[in-house]
Parts: structure tokens; C-alpha cells; sequence
């Protein structure tokens, strides 16, 4: 049997305006409108911000409410939250307000603090990232831990073994920032050694250029892959996806290429450990 890789979309871009040559949904409608061509090319699964109308992160879910509600009625996507953001003056209840919503399925746990840039400190302490992750327990959302470096990993372990964190495990690691693991294969292979026993990995490329990283992923065993143009608007050199349905397409042929089949959104709830 093939194996079978699950395709994130993080479709919203972190400027409302990356580019003037693509679309970036910024609207409930234009949102749910890509979300819902993606599925129909291979994504089974979602990742959302809490967003305003105009693009900036917040804690009011309003839009974002109304946005799964136009997703759902078109398909039963795998719908991720996000405690994301490199906003400082939210609160943890605050980051993580995409629980409130109930059609929030899955919930990014950063696993550590960085430097996102050479000025933008990231900051989740161990104290903080455990009160994220036992208030998606007690909504019944499942973690999605993103380790952004190898240290990151040691988080991992500890909160699996004190019952915080429970399998399956499904790991994403968020490549090329500045302060973050790099876009390569040591450092993929290096984070892939380093999981505990069982889990699945994925791999987002931050302002990648185009699916090198993706394929080598894939290749070091890789469940997962994510695109969208909160990641970047590029899948190769010089060459810009105008919506991001393009680079959903673009990962599912690279996928078929490279022996694989495309994970089905019932086969990704399998993987996450999501009831159906």
C-alpha cells in the first residue's frame, strides 16, 4: 500500500497584502470560498487564526465563527486553531480563543520560545504551554504540537510522559525562521530522530521558494505536509501561486511523483487521533 501524506492549508498571509499579483482571502466568504477549493484538490485539513475582517490577529471570534460556518457548509475539512501569533499584548486565554469555538477540532501548541525574526521574540513558557494544552483537553481539542527547534523536543517528551500530552502524536516542525531549526535535511532528519515512539511529523517552510524541503519531508517519512500563503506564495523560483488552491495542487502531484497517495479528510481524522 502507498503511503499516504495529509495536506495542511494555512490559506490567510500574516500582511493582508503579500502580494499584489495573488489573492489572499481575507473575508469569512474569500476564506471559505480557497478552503473549499482546496479540499477539492487534496487538503484534508485547515489551519485558522483568529483573525479581523481586514486581516489582523485578535481575540474577537467573531469573524472567525462566521468563517467555519461557510467551511462546514461545504465540507468536512479537519478545522485548526491556531495559540499562534507573535502578538505580546494577548493574554493565554486570549491566544487560544479558537477553542471557543466548537468546530475547532485541533489547536497548534507551540512547544518552546524563539526569536521569529532578529527583534520578534516568541515567547511560550513550559508553565504556559501546559495550561494551553490541559484547556484543549477540557474542550476536547486536540493538541498539535509544533516544535520549532531541537530543544523544543525535550518539551515533547516531558509533557508526553507526565500524561499531559497523550498519543497519537502528530508534530509539526515549522522550519526557516531566524531563530528556528533550518529549512534542510540534517535538521529535518535530526527533529525526525529526536520524536517520541509513534508519532507522526509534518513540516511547514517558512518563505520557502519552492518544494525542495517539502519533497526531502516527504522522503525522511513525513505524514504531513502544509502550504498556504501564510507560509509563503511561492512553490518554485519566481514562480507565485495566485490563489492558494495552486499550491494545494502543486503538493498533490508532488506527492503522487514522489509514490504517495493524497491522505483523504477521514483517513487525516485517523492520523490525528479525531473521533469522526
Amino acid at each position: 500500500m502507498k503511503k499516504r501524506i495529509m495536506i495542511t492549508v494555512a490559506p490567510v498571509a500574516r500582511t493582508p497584502h503579500p502580494d499584489p499579483d495573488v489573492v489572499n482571502p481575507l473575508s469569512p466568504e474569500d476564506v471559505a470560498e480557497q478552503t473549499a477549493a482546496c479540499v477539492e484538490a487534496g487538503a484534508a485539513k485547515v489551519h485558522l487564526h483568529v483573525r479581523t475582517g481586514d486581516g489582523r490577529i485578535t481575540h474577537d471570534t467573531a469573524v472567525y465563527s462566521r468563517t467555519l460556518e461557510l467551511i462546514r457548509a461545504h465540507s468536512k475539512v479537519v478545522i485548526e486553531g491556531s495559540t499562534g501569533g507573535f502578538e505580546t499584548e494577548l493574554t493565554l486565554d486570549q491566544r487560544c480563543s479558537a477553542i471557543d469555538d466548537e468546530r475547532t477540532e485541533v489547536a497548534s501548541l507551540n512547544m518552546g520560545s524563539l526569536n521569529i525574526t532578529a527583534e520578534t521574540p516568541f515567547i511560550n513558557t513550559v508553565p504556559d504551554i501546559r495550561y494551553w494544552a490541559l484547556k484543549f483537553k477540557a474542550r476536547n481539542v486536540k493538541p498539535a504540537p509544533e516544535v520549532f527547534d531541537i530543544g523544543q523536543m525535550r518539551t515533547v517528551h516531558e509533557l508526553l510522559a507526565e500524561g499531559t500530552l497523550e498519543p497519537p502524536l502528530s508534530i509539526g516542525f515549522p522550519l526557516g525562521f531566524y531563530g528556528s531549526a533550518r529549512a534542510c535535511v540534517e535538521d529535518i532528519i535530526h527533529l525526525r530522530n529526536m520524536m517520541p515512539a509513534g508519532a507522526a511529523f509534518g513540516i511547514a517552510h517558512n518563505a520557502m521558494t519552492d518544494f525542495q524541503m517539502i519533497a526531502a519531508s516527504i522522503a525522511a517519512g513525513a505524514d504531513g505536509v502544509r502550504v498556504g500563503f501564510e507560509d509563503s506564495i511561492y512553490f518554485a523560483p519566481g514562480e507565485k501561486a495566485r490563489t492558494n488552491v495552486v499550491l494545494v495542487r502543486k503538493v498533490a502531484d508532488l506527492i503522487r511523483a514522489l509514490g504517495c497517495e493524497v491522505m483523504s479528510i477521514d483517513e487525516a481524522r485517523e492520523c490525528l487521533g479525531l473521533t469522526s
